[in-house]
């Protein structure tokens, strides 16, 4: 009895770990678990606190374009590199902030907005490369890795001076 006590113990704190796991993982949304997603509201608190800037990922879990970028975005390794100097910040469907500084040129989606640590929308940084009518669209991970390196140029230089430049 209490040996079959304990085992029904250790599965079920067996599952209770892969339920945490599970759910750690599931904050990629498709873009990747390689990144240290945080919901909105802590990715702001982590900025102000860290210093570093914050990319704002904001999609729905029903867009085509989204889940377009989703596997290339997780793929990419500059990416993933350059996410270190950042906050990233993964929001989907209802999480998507309220108010007019989260839509500077349209409610389009999905859009990669970045902050300074203070939690400002930087609207100087944009898709350069990208359509004029939507700038804040991404539908290539070299031109997030442009804006990335961008905003660490006008947000966080000091992050660059202490890098090499092939390291970014």
């Amino acid at each position: 009895m209490a040996s079959s006590l304990i085992v029904s113990l250790a599965v079920l704190g067996c599952l209770s770990v892969l339920g945490c796991a599970g759910e750690d993982q599931n904050k990629g949304r498709g873009f990747g678990d390689n990144f240290a997603w945080k919901d909105f509201q802590s990715g702001l608190q982590e900025a102000k606190e860290s210093k570093k800037p914050l990319l704002l990922l904001i999609h729905k879990s029903w867009c085509g374009a989204c889940k377009a970028l989703k596997p290339k975005f997780a793929a990419s390794r500059q990416i993933q590199d350059l996410s270190k100097h950042f906050v990233m910040v993964n929001v989907e469907d209802d999480e998507e902030p309220h108010g007019e500084e989260y839509t500077p040129d349209g409610g389009y989606i999905p859009r990669i907005l970045f902050m300074d640590p203070e939690g400002k929308v930087r609207r100087d940084i944009v898709n350069i490369n990208g359509n004029p009518s939507y700038r804040y669209y991404y539908p290539d991970p070299i031109q997030v890795v442009d804006s990335m390196k961008l905003a660490l140029e006008k947000i966080a230089p000091d992050t660059l001076n202490a890098q090499h430049p092939d390291e970014l």
